[in-house]
């Protein structure tokens, strides 16, 4: 299902005319990226800092009880071997910016993952754990997160976010 889900996303016209599909070395970001990739006759770039929040755990047992609500509550919380959400959001940016300054004037497309996006987004906008993310007190995403969700961000010359909006799939 999720391929098929990948392959019907990836069809949307926001992906037409790409310059450059970047993906996090996970499966699942590599999988609906291909389907990009290939409609533009592109190769994918693999980023790893593109990849998710490192829980720090080996087992599922491990799993601190409301451990994403604590996370959310206190970006700077973490487990001995796991990532912060303030880190996730720096590792994010770092390559994101990174990616802007590489690719100046061209459509790119990153598949990343919701919780590192969230903490991205919380760089220049109003995140809530389980409500409406706004940017410039404007509301673009209802917090929802379903499968492959599709934000448009636009950047000045200067690295600065100009707008973002959340895309419907057609």
């Amino acid at each position: 299902d999720g391929e098929k889900l990948a392959q019907e996303v990836s069809m949307n016209s926001e992906f037409d005319d790409i310059d450059k599909v970047y993906s996090s070395n996970y499966i699942r970001t590599i999988s609906t990226a291909k389907y990009i990739a290939d409609k533009n006759n592109l190769d994918m770039v693999i980023d790893e800092d593109l990849g998710e929040r490192k829980i720090g755990i080996t087992s599922w047992d491990e799993y601190p009880e409301n451990f994403e609500i604590k996370q959310f509550n206190d970006f700077d919380y973490k487990l001995p071997k796991g990532e912060s959400l303030s880190e996730v959001r720096d590792r994010l940016y770092e390559s994101l910016i990174n990616i802007i300054n590489t690719n100046r004037d061209k459509r790119i497309v990153i598949v990343c993952h919701s919780t590192a996006m969230m903490a991205l987004f919380s760089k220049w906008c109003e995140v809530s754990y389980d409500s409406e993310y706004k940017f410039n007190g404007k509301t673009f995403f209802n917090g929802k997160w379903n499968y492959c969700e599709i934000f448009k961000l636009e950047f000045s010359d200067n690295n600065n976010l100009v707008s973002i909006e959340s895309i419907k799939s057609k």
